[in-house]
C-alpha cells in the first residue's frame, strides 16, 4: 500500500513543499520521489536539466539579496577568445582574483555566447564585492548591467495576475542557467565555497489529503504563491516570505 510523505526546503526568502507518493514501509530519512520513466533520452535530458536548474535557483535564493549585484562581463577586441577551454580559463582566474581580494564575498558565474554575436561573456551575482571593483579586477573588457538585485520581484500567476514574490530570484536563476551550451561542459555554473545551501527539513507523512485546492499550511511569516501538480500524484508549493513583512536573516548572512 502506497504512503505519502511531505518535505519542505528553505532557501532564502523561498519555502517550496513537495508532497509526493512512496512505497509502504519507506524511511522518512531517505524519503524522496521517484524519477519518472523516461521515454527517449531526450526526455532523461529535459528531466535532468529541469532538477539542475531548481538547484541553482535555490543555491540564488538562499545567498543573494538586495545587497547583492547582477553583472555582465564582456570581452574587448583584443582579449576576444574563441573557444570554451579559453573562457573558462579566463573565468577561474577572474573567480581567484576576486576571492584572493575579497575572500568572505559570495559568487556564482555562468558562461554567455551571444546568439547574435557568438562572443563569449560571462554573467555573475555578487555579494560583498565593491561595485568599482568589479570592474576594476576584470580588467579585460566592459562590465554592462551592473545593479543590485531587486527587494521585489513580480511574477504573473495562473489566473494572469502579478504577485510580488519578494526576494525570491527564480526568475534571474533561470534566465541564467539557460545560458549553458554542451560546448561549456562540466558544471553548468561555478559558485564561491561559502555559498550556503539551503535548509532541506527531514522528511514527514503527509496525514491530511492535499491537493491545489487543499495546500499545506504555508510557514509562518510565508504566503503561498505557486502551485503544480502532475498526473502521477506529486504536487508542489511554492511560499515567500510576505513582502509586506520586515525580511527574515537570511541563511549565512553575516
Amino acid at each position: 500500500m502506497a504512503t505519502r510523505h511531505k518535505r519542505r526546503k528553505f532557501s532564502g526568502c523561498v519555502c517550496e513543499q513537495i508532497v509526493y507518493t512512496v512505497s509502504s514501509g519507506a524511511g522518512l530519512r531517505t524519503s524522496k520521489p521517484k524519477k519518472p520513466r523516461f521515454q527517449t533520452e531526450s526526455e532523461r535530458e529535459e528531466f535532468n536539466k529541469k532538477i539542475s536548474a531548481a538547484k541553482f535557483a535555490a543555491l540564488v535564493n538562499a545567498n543573494f539579496g538586495p545587497t547583492s549585484f547582477y553583472s555582465t562581463l564582456t570581452l574587448d577586441a583584443d582579449n576576444e577568445v574563441h573557444t570554451a577551454q579559453e573562457m573558462r580559463r579566463i573565468r577561474d582566474n577572474y573567480y581567484r582574483r576576486l576571492l584572493y581580494r575579497y575572500p568572505e564575498a559570495k559568487l556564482v558565474i555562468v558562461y554567455g555566447r551571444g546568439k547574435s554575436t557568438n562572443r563569449f561573456h560571462l554573467h555573475m551575482i555578487t555579494d560583498g564585492i565593491p561595485v568599482d571593483e568589479i570592474g576594476r579586477l576584470w580588467g579585460i573588457g566592459s562590465v554592462i548591467d551592473c545593479k543590485p538585485l531587486r527587494k521585489h520581484n513580480y511574477y504573473v500567476n495562473q489566473n494572469g495576475d502579478k504577485v510580488d514574490h519578494g526576494q525570491d530570484y527564480t526568475a534571474l536563476a533561470n534566465y541564467l542557467h539557460g545560458h549553458w551550451r554542451k560546448e561549456f561542459g562540466g558544471h553548468r555554473w561555478k559558485a564561491s565555497r561559502n555559498c550556503v545551501r539551503p535548509e532541506s527539513e527531514p522528511a514527514t507523512e503527509a496525514v491530511r489529503e492535499y491537493s491545489p485546492q487543499r495546500p499545506p499550511v504555508a510557514p509562518r511569516g510565508y504566503i503561498l504563491v505557486e502551485v503544480r501538480a502532475t498526473q502521477y500524484g506529486f504536487l508542489y508549493f511554492k511560499y515567500v516570505w510576505d513582502p509586506k513583512k520586515e525580511v527574515r536573516k537570511r541563511p549565512g548572512a553575516a
